[in-house]
């Protein structure tokens, strides 16, 4: 797959289908970009599930932190990467190792490793590459066009209110 640019119908097909999304690399720190996407997330009505080892057992809004992956207690839908680059290989060597697999893997902006986002893609794993989930949802749902930001999607509909601080999400429930 070309991961230099992504069909609006690919994110937001992925957006649509998962519930549980671990985090990789979350913080704590409520001024770190990963705990923002962290709670957004959640007031979306995702099951987020933050993997971080030096936090492992501590609790950030509600959710428990964990060391790895493989030490959440459920099926995860989508693995979000907030780490450097160069420790995208590791990270897809544990997501391949998860049963069931996770349906997507999905990297944060600047964050990209082509080898390791072919080795995920033969195993059946969507993949997304420098790009934030929080982004896509809040530009394909409208959200940022009310923070004065063209969303790119037009509509005459009004958007339809979902659970959560502000969301006119995309998401089907």
């Amino acid at each position: 797959m070309n991961h230099d640019s992504y069909d609006d119908a690919y994110i937001s097909g992925i957006l649509n289908s998962i519930k549980t999304i671990a985090i990789v690399g979350a913080s704590a720190n409520e001024v770190r970009p990963s705990f923002f996407v962290l709670k957004y997330l959640i007031n979306k009505g995702f099951d987020v599930y933050p993997v971080n080892p030096g936090q492992a057992g501590k609790e950030i809004l509600g959710t428990k932190f964990y060391a790895r992956l493989s030490d959440i207690p459920v099926p995860i839908d989508m693995v979000d990467v907030f780490r450097a680059s160069e420790a995208v290989p590791g990270i897809v060597e544990e997501v391949l190792g998860l049963d069931p697999l996770p349906k997507v893997l999905w990297t944060q902006l600047t964050v990209r490793h082509d080898e390791a986002a072919a080795r995920a893609e033969a195993a059946g794993i969507k993949v997304v590459m420098n790009r934030c989930p929080k982004i896509e949802y809040g530009r394909l749902s409208g959200e940022i066009a009310w923070n004065g930001v063209n969303s790119r999607v037009l509509s005459s509909k009004k958007p339809v209110m979902r659970a959560g601080y502000q969301s006119f999400g995309i998401r089907q429930k």
